[in-house]
């Protein structure tokens, strides 16, 4: 498309679709990684947001953040769990401590994708 062709509606509405789809995700980025000062309750407000906005995102390159998001949140929940259950004895402290490295890092590699425009892309 040349730079002096008008744009039509109907693409002005799936940017301005795919901006608000990016928007969400940024928002859960922000909500999972504001969970390790907050005791995890805005993890779960991210997890949520993903699930009601799920439907809205399928096809969409913003789909394979909503997955990667969820998949963080699931089971940085279950390893925090078996980490909290055997802190009583010391390899508990190293499944947190391991965790916590885990989601943070897959925050910080979700996020960065999500700015690139370009979808987070495993190990």
């Amino acid at each position: 498309m040349a730079d002096n062709e008008p744009i039509r509606a109907d693409e002005k509405t799936q940017d301005r679709r795919g901006d608000s789809l990016r928007n969400i995700a940024v928002a859960v980025y922000v909500l999972q990684a504001l969970s390790f000062f907050v005791g995890g309750i805005t993890g779960l407000a991210g997890v949520i947001i993903n699930y009601i906005k799920m439907d809205e995102v399928q096809g969409t390159w913003i789909e394979p953040h909503f997955r990667w998001q969820v998949r963080t949140f699931w089971i940085g929940l279950l390893w925090g769990v078996i980490g909290f259950v055997t802190s009583f004895i010391i390899i508990g402290w190293f499944i947190l401590l391991g965790v916590a490295i885990w989601v943070i890092y897959r925050i910080v590699k979700g996020a960065l994708a999500l700015n690139d425009g370009r979808p987070p892309e495993p190990l």
